[in-house]
């Protein structure tokens, strides 16, 4: 059993709630790098969900993971609190990132995708390279982990879809600004929506500049034994579980991940309007 030693809500919008915990497991905060995720379960009846880890501390023995309550096991997650227990939190798992020496790194994040790069941001800041970070966000209410980001970041760039907050636009308008202005850019992270991601990747191939991308396929086990992440990379078949969750952003077939992120969607529709509302049975509602 994997105890919660905080939560946070990070934004509350309505169909965009996104919490912050810290779970109890020393024995994975020990070997955690940037990269790696985790796989949890909350019950016997949960189902397996991977989710990037966002931070660790090995004095603590705490790991950070943050998710957003879209499907019916995040928002399980969402309804518990500090003292709670999760059955299984299985990590590290995947490949730890891997950057050779590179002078300056452009990192973008967009909407939930600022917090599997957080830590890479901040491993970058704390090596060397000079780290400019680019965040998205549909609208300010919804932007999360800022000050952290700004801490390990020698520039800040925000955009947002409707202009609350940065600049009004998209975060390849900032990076298609810098690459005008003849910014020498060494690699660009990329880790965000489907679409974001494409689009940063559709931009940088363009010019020639390296980007990694960290993908979010569906996991059952984890561990490279059921082959269900499996996406197209350069013309080759991948398990995002053993060979990602990076990978060269230039080379994966991001139409065949729509669609494999689509299979279910179906299914979590019922589920989620089956789910029990949390009262026991005993509120006359089942």
């Amino acid at each position: 059993m994997y105890k919660i030693l905080r939560k946070k809500v990070l934004s509350d919008t309505g169909n965009d709630r996104v919490v912050l915990l810290d779970i109890e497991a020393p024995l994975v905060a020990k070997k955690s790098k940037p990269g790696h995720f985790i796989m949890f379960r909350i019950d016997e009846q949960g189902e397996r969900v991977p989710l990037t880890i966002a931070d660790s501390n090995v004095e603590t023995g705490a790991v950070t993971i943050i998710a957003q309550e879209v499907g019916a096991t995040t928002k399980q997650l969402g309804r518990l609190e500090a003292g709670d227990y999760l059955l299984d939190f299985v990590g590290p798992l995947g490949q730890a990132a891997h950057y050779p020496e590179h002078k300056h790194v452009v990192c973008i994040g967009g909407g939930l995708g600022v917090a599997p790069l957080h830590p890479e941001v901040k491993h970058l800041y704390e090596s060397g390279s000079h780290v400019t970070t680019i965040m998205g966000a549909r609208t300010k209410e919804i932007l999360i982990l800022e000050e952290e980001m700004r801490q390990n970041s020698h520039v800040l760039h925000i955009a947002t879809d409707d202009g609350s907050y940065g600049i009004k636009g998209f975060v390849t308008n900032i990076l298609q600004g810098m690459i005008d202005d003849k910014e020498p850019i060494d690699l660009v992270i990329a880790i965000g929506p489907i679409p974001m991601m494409r689009a940063v990747c559709n931009l940088t191939k363009q010019y020639n500049i390296k980007t990694l991308v960290s993908l979010n396929s569906l996991m059952v086990d984890g561990t490279g034994m059921c082959g269900a992440c499996r996406v197209t990379v350069g013309g080759e078949t991948k398990f995002t579980c053993i060979d990602g969750p990076e990978f060269d952003g230039h080379l994966v077939d991001f139409d065949e991940q729509m669609r494999r992120l689509a299979m279910y969607r179906s299914q979590e529709k019922e589920v989620l309007n089956t789910e029990p509302c949390g009262c026991g049975g005993s509120g006359g509602c089942h």
